[in-house]
């Protein structure tokens, strides 16, 4: 199995390209809204972590952001906890789908927490700034503090950008976000 690995900043559009692959998706972001919402587990470990912060089950998006900005370790608690819980059920997907001819790492945070394998192909998704920032104030819930925090934790884009196999220029028009991935597969697969 050929695990194809998305990076990218906020907002690039690495979700919406990982989908168009045609493989199976590992959705970090998506595993994470399920450990909030269903993992009592996780709860217990931020609870203890941060008690003032991390008060009902499920827990709600606005705790996690509140104990995020009340302290600046407070990040790195959460993702510490958060973290093992993304990677069991990203080690349980790869089980799932080891029989796949490729599967596709939809994570944020691939190199930053070491969640990469040296074979793995790693795919770049290149957006201008201009473009970003406007699909970003577009979002529902948009907090600027709360994206500058989360992309001071992540690896500079162009170390990613480096330590990519490909990149692909991302226009946000589908036909050619289609053929660069075609082109990509042709070669990979």
């Amino acid at each position: 199995m050929i695990r194809i690995g998305i990076l990218g900043d906020i907002g690039s559009g690495k979700s919406f390209a990982a989908k168009k692959f045609g493989y199976p998706v590992f959705d970090a972001d998506y595993e994470v809204s399920k450990l909030y919402n269903k993992d009592r587990e996780i709860f217990s470990k931020l609870n203890k972590k941060l008690p003032e912060h991390v008060i009902s089950f499920p827990i709600k998006k606005s705790e996690i952001i509140k104990a995020i900005f009340a302290k600046k370790a407070n990040l790195n608690k959460i993702i510490n906890i958060v973290h093992r819980g993304v990677k069991k059920k990203m080690n349980a997907f790869l089980k799932k789908n080891k029989e796949k001819k490729a599967v596709i790492l939809d994570v944020p945070l691939l190199l930053e927490n070491k969640l990469n394998k040296k074979k793995d192909v790693l795919i770049f998704i290149d957006s201008r700034k201009l473009d970003i920032n406007k699909r970003l104030k577009k979002r529902r819930n948009f907090n600027k503090k709360l994206f500058n925090k989360f992309r001071k934790i992540q690896l500079p884009l162009q170390y990613k950008k480096k330590k990519s196999n490909f990149i692909i220029k991302n226009d946000f028009k589908i036909n050619s976000l289609k053929n660069n991935i075609n082109n990509i597969l042709k070669k990979v697969i």
